[in-house]
């Protein structure tokens, strides 16, 4: 059938399954056109099929030739619907692993549950022995405890006070002010626990009482902090509560693995377009106004381009992975740059509807999102008829 966008929201409705292949082919080869990377072997990748995630696992595959294996939560075709992304992204990536003698698989289903973790612990234990990278870096909005059976939902609030600054519809333009409510004790616990270290840790824990991490296992999940424009919003609110818990379970993880010579580090990434950072408001302008920047100054970076840069400058150098005061890895070092903040600051109080598509990259912003659900990438005829019923080959029911 023929798959055009269709929107709802900050939601694309559709997926095109030769974009997302394209888009997976373009990360390939710019990983490739970077050179080897003296990295992992035998990697999970828990959340890999879209973003950092699915970034992080083209990175190993084919920046380290590692053995990977995916987790991740998608929607297959059905019924003349397409997949989601995630699904076709995942698709490509084990079309062309496998073409390049790579070994990869995945497990399609709930990555909070223990029946994903117990079934992902089989396959480790089958087929690979050991893992010496474990990513984690799930991005649900929800979470059904597998302990209690309490279904947890995350919000996207302030703490304290409404919080009231500027924000962009992306699909229109138009730029206005947004008003939003303090969150309740009850908020702040929900989105703890489905964004925080909880569930992180306990797979780590289920890896180790299972014996299959290697003695220097390497574990990274992924975080953000932003800039003072957005603080109320995100890091001073709800989610930051969260990535705060996040960050204090590196350290509890860490201290579980450094008796075998592992680790556990929390890396803080830019700003990026993603599905989750479309739907906070303020993002969508703060990222407009950034990409304008960045791209001017020469040092704009896509989620690929931050994983390969994490892996070959930070992770897998052979010295000390570098940390902040607070032990964070910072991979967003460019966009906090003294010179890029104040320069977006400038713009912020400047950005009206009528004077972002001079003073943004909104054009970019939309472009971006939309090749997240494989629409807009050069080379691909959107007007063919295309086959949406994909499989994932190497799906381990």
């Amino acid at each position: 059938m023929v798959i055009e966008p269709r929107m709802r929201g900050f939601i694309c409705l559709t997926a095109h399954p030769e974009g997302c292949e394209k888009n997976v082919v373009n990360q390939i080869a710019y990983v490739k056109s970077k050179g080897a990377i003296e990295g992992p072997k035998n990697v999970l990748v828990i959340g890999a099929s879209t973003g950092f995630g699915l970034a992080s696992r083209i990175t190993a595959a084919f920046g380290s030739n590692a053995a990977t294996i995916g987790v991740f939560f998608e929607k297959p075709p059905v019924d003349s619907k397409t997949a989601t992304p995630g699904w076709y992204n995942s698709a490509a990536f084990q079309k062309h692993a496998e073409a390049a003698g790579l070994y990869a698989k995945s497990i399609n289903g709930d990555a909070f549950s223990n029946v994903i973790k117990q079934r992902t612990i089989d396959l480790i234990k089958k087929d690979l022995g050991k893992i010496d990278l474990v990513i984690y870096s799930l991005a649900s909005p929800v979470r059904m405890h597998p302990v209690t059976g309490v279904l947890h939902r995350s919000v996207l609030k302030p703490i304290g006070e409404t919080y009231t600054n500027k924000t962009v519809d992306f699909h229109t333009g138009i730029v206005s002010s947004i008003s939003i409510e303090p969150c309740t004790e009850e908020d702040i616990t929900n989105t703890v626990a489905v964004m925080g270290g909880e569930d992180w840790e306990m797979w780590i824990d289920a890896m180790k009482a299972a014996d299959i991490l290697a003695p220097d296992a390497l574990t990274l999940a992924y975080s953000y902090i932003g800039p003072s424009l957005t603080e109320a919003v995100y890091r001073k609110g709800t989610i930051g509560r969260a990535k705060d818990h996040l960050e204090e379970t590196a350290f509890k993880i860490a201290d579980k693995l450094k008796p075998t010579g592992g680790n556990a580090y929390v890396s803080v990434n830019k700003a990026l377009v993603t599905q989750a950072s479309s739907a906070i408001p303020v993002i969508p302008l703060y990222i407009s106004l950034l990409y304008k920047v960045m791209k001017k100054d020469g040092n704009h970076e896509g989620c690929i381009e931050q994983i390969q840069r994490l892996f070959k400058d930070r992770l897998y150098t052979n010295n000390a992975i570098p940390v902040d005061e607070k032990g964070r890895i910072r991979i967003d070092d460019w966009e906090m740059l003294t010179s890029v903040q104040d320069k977006v600051a400038e713009l912020w109080s400047k950005a009206s509807t009528e004077t972002l598509p001079s003073i943004g990259d909104l054009d970019g912003y939309k472009a971006e999102f939309l090749s997240l659900f494989g629409f807009g990438l050069d080379g691909i005829d959107y007007s063919l008829d295309t086959d949406e019923n994909l499989p994932i080959t190497g799906l381990v029911e």
